[in-house]
């Protein structure tokens, strides 16, 4: 987790611009993250964020803007470490609102937390929050670590290789939706527009060409 640690630090201090313009390095983790429907540094941020730095690393990431999918990605785990996220609740447990941000350590008594996140009083800061708000702390598996399926899969096809090609698109953000093992209309729209996109044969099929194609993008961690 030593390298996501890097790559958070090296943003301290970016901060919004107050007004009608928008500071670009906010926006280029918009742009780079892939996240949609994103238009000026004053919405909340803390999910974008934490998505280019994930992504920068090679580690996985949500593609959402909502702090709370973070609940639903990598491993739940109860003793963290520096660089594991921690994400939040905001105004009350049961909201849609939340804050997502990388653990960096428990004060001296644990009834704080030191956190290192974008969107932290507007920048990217490390900052105190009182333990009794986490919902959770989860550990993320790098993209290298995530099982491809094997060649040939297409519209019909069942079964857990189907699985693995949904989640594997799903993270790198082209939404099959819920990974249910079954090659349908939906996945093979989406796997169409990943060919289209990266220049393959655009005919749906997981073959040997986009099977390739998908390794060296989640060596290269993108």
């Amino acid at each position: 987790m030593n390298n996501i640690i890097k790559i958070a630090v090296s943003q301290l201090g970016v901060s919004e611009i107050k007004g009608e313009n928008d500071n670009p390095i906010i926006i280029k983790y918009v742009e780079e993250s892939g996240i949609k429907d994103f238009s000026h540094d004053e919405i909340p941020w803390c999910s974008v964020f934490v998505n280019w730095c994930c992504k920068k690393a090679g580690l996985e990431y949500t593609g959402k803007a909502n702090a709370r999918s973070w609940l639903d990605i990598g491993i739940n785990i109860n003793d963290p470490l520096p660089g594991d996220i921690v994400v939040f609740w905001r105004n009350y447990r049961e909201s849609w609102q939340g804050h997502v941000a990388f653990f960096l350590g428990f004060n001296r008594s644990g009834n704080n937390v030191f956190v290192l996140g974008g969107n932290q009083n507007n920048m990217v800061s490390i900052t105190e929050y009182s333990t009794e708000k986490i919902l959770g702390f989860r550990r993320l598996n790098s993209f290298s670590s995530l099982l491809l399926p094997e060649p040939l899969l297409k519209k019909g096809s069942r079964g857990n290789e189907v699985v693995k090609l949904q989640n594997i698109l799903n993270k790198l953000n082209y939404p099959c939706g819920k990974a249910d093992g079954i090659f349908g209309g939906n996945t093979e729209k989406v796997l169409m527009l990943f060919q289209k996109d990266n220049m393959l044969e655009i005919d749906g099929i997981y073959g040997k060409e986009t099977h390739e194609c998908l390794y060296s993008l989640i060596q290269r961690g993108l």
